[in-house]
């Protein structure tokens, strides 16, 4: 099944409060794997569709990394990426405008890109708000309305 979301429905994936549960270290715990280093962890809705965070770094260059936030059904396995915090480590090119640029830049998942056949998050503007990945992944929970909520199982203290 394909994703085609408007950009008001966007917004309202974007700006809905999500929160997670769990040690903010446990986050950054990265696994390798094919040269790179990943982690992701969901947050499930009550109606069983969830928001997927994805984090990868390329082991060799630490300027190459995305921080992403995707959204995906219940009992679906494609997910529909609502944003993305890249490193710089590559030229981008928004099509539609003809625009090129190398550095750290966010992709927003838009109406006009899916309209026009690209990749709902085609569209890329500049940042200079993150200069790694963990700024990358603080700008991504702010920017999306993530709260880390710290598991009260992880405080308790045997002695």
């Amino acid at each position: 099944m394909s994703y085609y979301f408007t950009d008001d429905e966007i917004n309202a994936l974007i700006t809905e409060e999500k929160t997670h549960t769990g040690a903010i270290h446990d986050i950054m715990n990265f696994k390798e794997s094919d040269g790179h280093k990943r982690n992701s962890f969901d947050i499930i809705r009550p109606d069983g569709s969830q928001f997927i965070i994805k984090l990868r770094q390329n082991a060799n260059n630490m300027n190459d990394f995305s921080a992403i936030i995707a959204f995906q059904e219940k009992d679906n396995n494609k997910d529909f990426k609502l944003r993305r915090y890249n490193g710089k480590s590559h030229e981008h090119s928004n099509k539609l405008e003809n625009v090129k640029f190398y550095d750290f830049h966010i992709h927003f998942a838009t109406q006009r890109y899916q309209d026009e056949g690209r990749k709902e998050e085609s569209y890329a503007e500049v940042s200079d708000r993150y200069s790694d990945i963990k700024e990358a992944l603080n700008c991504l929970l702010e920017d999306c309305n993530i709260k880390i909520k710290q598991d009260p199982q992880m405080n308790l203290n045997i002695s």
